[in-house]
């Protein structure tokens, strides 16, 4: 096995005194980079989608807190951590949906809440955990990466993959977990090319995933969403890998919408379906997908095409998030911790922390 794929994109990085973006509400047109120095601006950020994706929001909003407790003007301890909870509170209500995010703030509160060292102290850890989050978050990402290559088919020996949304780099510390198994497939020789659903409406996959491939020369094509099945069907494609928002205990998986179909089209044409993601996207207290509540968009989503209008004034629209893809149709998930199917989801519970 060779070492772990570089990749220069880094969604979220810490400079000398500040945090850095990548704006990618301006890919692929524009490369453009944000400097952060208040946790009021990573809100914004976060709320803007300049920074998207589950763990790339988690690391973020570390980040911020770290920002926001570097400026509070006492040296009581007491003081101090209640103005740290409300700005905890804050970053935490930016995006409620997503796990990363709440771990991560709630993580970093832990770190500092019944420690008795003094308020400098206190925020240099802070800061610590929020680097120590990154570097975990990378490590976790690799693993995926090289777990999810061994769960792909033998042959042949370069494979076409599919993949949905964006769950690469821009998405995580660097890496990615879908699109850190095509990563580490190109690596080590075993990817032709990875074929990319453009993901309607926000267009993650023909913004986000493609101009990823392209910074690293993966050899990509993109797609409209409703070609996948055909592409299954004339033996275009060899495996299907996803990432996932939140998992159930029983592997019923939330994800991006449209991740549903594409799980229904590759089980007709007896295709492997991998859905990629770390083991603290598993909610062990989440019984089934039954249970999860579907988060609605802007109406106007689906009647635009960048500023192009597509719609007749008028018309009604729905515009659900995101869909649950039944335990059922997944032939693996895999984690850091290796590929299995989701009936032996369980049997991790204990190394969930």
């Amino acid at each position: 096995m060779t070492e772990a794929l570089e990749t220069h994109v880094f969604p979220v990085r810490w400079q000398d005194d500040h945090v850095l973006l990548i704006d990618q509400t301006k890919l692929p047109q524009q490369y453009s980079v944000v400097s952060i120095t208040r946790s009021e601006d990573i809100l914004t950020a976060i709320q803007t989608r300049i920074v998207r994706g589950g763990p790339a929001l988690g690391l973020a909003a570390a980040y911020g807190l770290y920002l926001g407790a570097r400026v509070i003007d006492t040296e009581e301890r007491t003081a101090f951590l209640e103005r740290l909870e409300a700005i905890a509170e804050q970053l935490k209500a930016t995006r409620p949906d997503k796990a990363n995010l709440m771990w991560s703030v709630d993580h970093m509160v832990e770190q500092v809440q019944h420690s008795s060292d003094r308020v400098s102290d206190l925020k240099a850890r802070l800061l610590e955990t929020a680097q120590k989050i990154q570097q975990k978050d990378w490590e976790i990402c690799v693993a995926i990466g090289q777990h999810g290559l061994a769960a792909l088919p033998t042959a042949p020996a370069q494979l076409t993959l599919y993949t949905h949304c964006n769950h690469g780099a821009l998405a995580t510390s660097g890496f990615g977990t879908s699109l850190g198994i095509v990563r580490t497939a190109w690596q080590e020789q075993r990817l032709a090319q990875v074929i990319v659903g453009e993901t309607r409406p926000w267009l993650q996959g023909s913004r986000l995933t493609a101009w990823e491939c392209l910074q690293e020369q993966i050899p990509a094509t993109v797609i409209t969403d409703s070609m996948a099945a055909h592409c299954m069907q004339q033996g275009m494609i060899d495996a299907v890998v996803v990432g996932a928002d939140r998992i159930a205990a029983n592997g019923d998986t939330v994800n991006k919408i449209g991740t549903y179909g594409l799980a229904l089209a590759a089980k007709a044409h007896n295709l492997p379906f991998l859905v990629a993601a770390p083991l603290s996207t598993v909610d062990f207290h989440l019984p089934d997908g039954a249970q999860v509540a579907i988060a609605q968009g802007n109406e106007t989503d689906v009647c635009r095409l960048g500023d192009t209008v597509t719609c007749p004034a008028g018309v009604k629209t729905y515009n659900p998030l995101s869909d649950v893809t039944p335990a059922n149709l997944v032939t693996a998930i895999v984690t850091e911790r290796g590929a299995i199917a989701p009936s032996e989801l369980a049997t991790l519970a204990s190394h969930q922390k």
